[in-house]
């Protein structure tokens, strides 16, 4: 799991690359949005090289988004691999995070 982190205005970009999967890439985003809430309140998760995501990876997502909520900010989710979009279908967790397929059109909706 590689994380590269970047700012637009008073937004984190978190490009997120590989597998969040247990072990690897759940315990990298934990750390990476822990990091980028030092930074600022709002977050948009990059998923455009995201090969594949557990219950582990799903799990952190949900934990990412409750504690930028918490803290007051927002987290959004921008260009969800087809992999990823269907998990998130069955799981009905499509409902909780906001979801773009453009990043500026996600920007801008901060």
């Amino acid at each position: 799991m590689k994380i590269t982190q970047r700012k637009a205005n008073n937004v984190t970009i978190l490009d997120l690359e590989g597998k969040i999967t247990i072990g690897i890439g759940d315990v990298a985003v934990r750390d990476a949005v822990q990091t980028a809430i030092a930074g600022g309140k709002n977050i948009l998760l990059n998923m455009a090289k995201v090969t594949t995501i557990d219950s582990a990876g799903v799990g952190e997502l949900v934990s990412a988004y409750t504690t930028v909520t918490h803290r007051g900010g927002k987290l959004k989710l921008v260009n969800l691999p087809a992999k990823v979009n269907d998990i998130l279908q069955i799981t009905q967790l499509i409902t909780v995070f906001e979801i773009h397929d453009d990043e500026m059109e996600a920007l801008e909706s901060f």
